[in-house]
This record gives C-alpha cells, structure tokens and sequence, in this order.
C-alpha cells in the first residue's frame, strides 16, 4: 500500500516536473503612472524638494511589485499658470496674486526594505484632489467575502470596494465638509491679501507617469494556471483601470473612441489570472451633454465592448504546448464583452455615476449657504453708521465690523481698508460682493464632466448572452 502510495506520488511529480512552464517579464511600462500624494507641503517655488507616498501599488502582470506607502523623492521643475478663468476670479476678489500651478518632475523611490530605484517621470502637476487622512470604513458583510475582483461576497462587498477606492481619489469637497479645515481656513485667508506666498497642501494628488519602464524580473506559469487566462470575466466582476483617453463634456462627441488600461490584475473566484495588468478595454462616447447656464451640469456616457490583452499575455496565451512562441505579429487576442463605468476620479468638479454607466458633474450645496451669507453681510454693510440729527446730536455709533465685512466680502483686504473710509464704499463693496456671488454660485454654467489621461476609474463586466458572446477572428481563426 505504501509502495503504491510512493509511485502515485513519484509519477505526479514527474508529470508536473515533465509540464512545460512558460515566462513572463515583470516590467512596469513607460506610460504607467505613479498615484502619489504629497506627505509635505511644499512652496510653489522652482527646484523645491517634494516627498511623497505612493497611494496605490504598482503592478506587473499579475502581481504587486510596488506596494502602496512607498516613498518617491523629486523637486518642482516648472510653475504653470492657473487658467485664465481662475486668475480672472482671483482678481475680481482683490487676490492680485500671480497663480500658478507646481508641476513636479520625481526622480527616486525607496522601497519598504529601503533600497533606491531610480524613476524618472513626466512633470506632472497637482490634481484638484487630495488624500483623505482618515479613508472611509468597508461595511462588514455577512458570509465569507474575497478580494479577486468578482461578486463572491455579494453586490455589497463589490460596491463597497469601489467606493473605497475612488473615495480616496475624490476631488476636494467643499470647506464645510471637508477635511483640512484648519489648512483650507489657511488658504482661504492668504488669499484675501492682494500678494501672498503661495503653498501646495499636504496630502495633494499627483499623477506622474514614468518616462521609462521598470524591471522587476521575470515570473515562471504553467499552463494549468494559466487556464482562465484572456477569457470572459464573469458577471459582476469589477476591475481597477485607467483612463487612457481623455474626455470632457464640453468638447467630446458621441461615439468617441475611449481606451482604458488595467492598474490592477482580475483573478477568478479560485484566484486564477483571467486578465492581467495592462489589458485594454476599448469603448466610445454613448452620450455628452454639455453643462449649461443656471448651473446645469455637463454629462458623459461611455462604455466598453472589448478587451485586447498586452504583449506579455499574449505571449503566454498563444504558446504552443512545446517549443517557441506565435510571433507578436501573426497573433492577436481581443473579445467582445459588455462594461459599464461603476465609479470614476474627476479631473474637475466631483462627479455622480448612475446605475447605468452615466456621468453627471456635482457641486457642493453649501454655494447657496455662501449666498445668504453674502446677502446678510450686504445689507448689514451700510447700517449702524453715526448720523447727525437737527439738534446737532448723533444717533448711532460707528459700524466698524459691518465695513469690514462688507470691504473684504467685495474686494478682500483692499475692500476692508476702502471701507474704514467710506460707509457708501462699503455697502457698495458689500452689495459688489453679493451680486459675483449670485453669479457664480446661481447664474454661471454648471460644471463639465472632465476625465484626464490616466484618471482612476472602476469597469464593472455584465454578463453577455451566448449568442452575443463572440470572439473576434484573426487570422481565420477564433481564441477561446
């Protein structure tokens, strides 16, 4: 019975020791970015050093080779101005201030175990968005939950790793709600000055994408764990990507070709690599809306219908069982599928995403508060000033704290000060400042949908039906 026991487990061996493997290179390609928040403030001031901490890992194929926290070194490299709509609203306040905007080159990383890689990335600036210091907490789900990217522990656990994610890419929320008040309190208060220093926050997003790849060496399969390899993700499986083409409402048209690139591997429910990093999903432009007057915000509809592996997954899934691979040029691998936007990182204001893929822009609620809070500051503006009466009396003391509130509601510091001199200059800065906030806040246009390249977004597959379900030919030839 033993001996038996020995030849079984002799003849598995050998089997397994017989089946060929296949390899696979562990690189990280140019065009990747680096998703790094600033763990320092730092001045808007060319060669300023910058540090800052990887958000997320990286990932090669089908594994972590970068894990999120990592440190990355660089400095300021160039100052851009701000738009000419900022700088212009800037100035209508009274900030006189030359904006601009920090754009980083990074140069370095030092790994957990602490070795130095040299990077080199595209100057990359800040993003209107910044890391949360404390990020959302994941409902508890009932039941045995898994981390392979499908619906396993039910549509919850799906929904609530997507939120987590994107949630920690938000765009910056409104002073009330958001966090960094004291820092916003801050900047709120510089900019009431006609000339200020000006700081990027700590915690600010950046994306930099690498000029050249990373090696990370190589990784050995058999072709047994290969098996789900470039097949049709289940249904309600959900993968991190990036946006490779860049949209906004304002300027895209329907049935705009849109690319997405996986960030991250998707694993079957016995964790099998079905798609591996660096997969594209090809979709178009469903719908766009551009945002309106009255604050009618901007709206994009887009979604995905097929899946082309990269060259190293390629390499692995057309290998013959012996001997060389297909070449590149005689072999392609793409399918038809049915993906649909589940959460996406705005590249401007925060944006909604319906149950249907759609994209709408948000603002804050609290634009209105501002409102009310301009229109009590205005009418309060003029009132409480001394005035003689007939008898040469006077009938009310000076209203020192309604002129600085209404000079600096209407042109900042500059207001406050006119308006220690003049009553009818203050309620006029008072009233000046009411009516920018009207505008801004209830007549301008509302918001576009804006994505940049490489923006974080999450694909959710659908289940196709079988007679829909069909591989694209090439070469004479379907792959399963």
């Amino acid at each position: 019975m033993k001996h038996r026991a020995a030849v079984s487990l002799l003849s598995a061996g050998l089997a397994l020791a017989q089946e060929p493997s296949l390899s696979v290179p562990l690189t990280v390609p140019a065009g990747a970015p680096l998703r790094l928040y600033l763990t320092k403030r730092i001045p808007r001031r060319l060669n300023a050093p910058v540090e800052a901490k990887m958000l997320f890992p990286l990932y090669a194929f089908d594994r972590e080779v970068v894990p999120a926290g990592t440190q990355v070194f660089g400095t300021v490299t160039r100052l851009q101005a701000v738009p000419r709509a900022e700088r212009t609203k800037a100035v209508m306040s009274g900030d006189f201030t030359p904006l601009h905007l920090a754009e980083v080159r990074f140069t370095s990383m030092r790994l957990p175990d602490g070795r130095e890689i040299a990077i080199d990335t595209v100057e990359s600036g800040e993003l209107n968005s910044v890391f949360p210091t404390k990020p959302p907490k994941q409902r508890k789900q009932n039941g045995q939950t898994q981390n392979d990217g499908t619906a396993g522990g039910g549509k919850q656990f799906v929904k609530d790793q997507i939120n987590a994610r994107v949630s920690a890419l938000r765009s910056i929320p409104d002073t009330v709600r958001g966090p960094d008040k004291k820092d916003k309190l801050e900047d709120f208060l510089w900019a009431k000055l006609p000339y200020h220093p000006q700081f990027v926050r700590a915690r600010t997003r950046f994306d930099a994408e690498l000029r050249g790849s990373l090696d990370f060496g190589s990784a050995t399969f058999t072709q047994d764990s290969l098996a789900l390899l470039g097949s049709q993700p289940s249904g309600e499986s959900t993968v991190h990507a990036r946006l490779v083409t860049p949209l906004d409402s304002k300027v895209s048209s329907q049935g705009q070709v849109v690319r997405a690139v996986l960030d991250e591997p998707l694993f079957s429910a016995n964790h099998q690599l079905v798609l591996p990093a660096g997969t594209a999903l090809d979709g178009a432009v469903v719908s766009v809306k551009k945002a309106g007057w009255f604050h009618h915000a901007g709206r994009l509809r887009f979604t995905f219908e097929g899946v082309q592996l990269s060259p190293e997954a390629l390499a692995l899934r057309t290998a013959p069982p012996a001997g060389p691979p297909v070449p590149a040029e005689e072999r392609t691998l793409q399918f038809r599928t049915q993906a649909m936007l589940k959460a996406a990182e705005s590249g401007g204001a925060p944006v909604k995403v319906d149950g249907e893929g759609g994209v709408q822009a948000t603002e804050s609620k609290t634009r209105f508060l501002g409102v009310g809070v301009a229109a009590v500051i205005a009418t309060h503006s003029g009132l409480g000033d001394s005035k003689t009466s007939p008898g040469g009396g006077t009938s009310q003391g000076r209203n020192s704290g309604g002129r600085v509130l209404g000079g600096g509601s209407g042109f900042g510091l500059i207001g406050t000060i006119a308006g220690q001199f003049s009553s009818n200059a203050s309620l006029g800065l008072g009233y000046y400042g009411l009516a920018r906030s009207v505008y801004f806040s209830l007549i301008a246009r509302g918001a576009e949908a804006e994505f940049l390249k490489n923006a974080a977004v999450d694909i959710g597959f659908n289940v196709r039906k079988p007679a829909d379900d069909k591989k694209v030919k090439s070469g004479g030839a379907d792959h399963n």
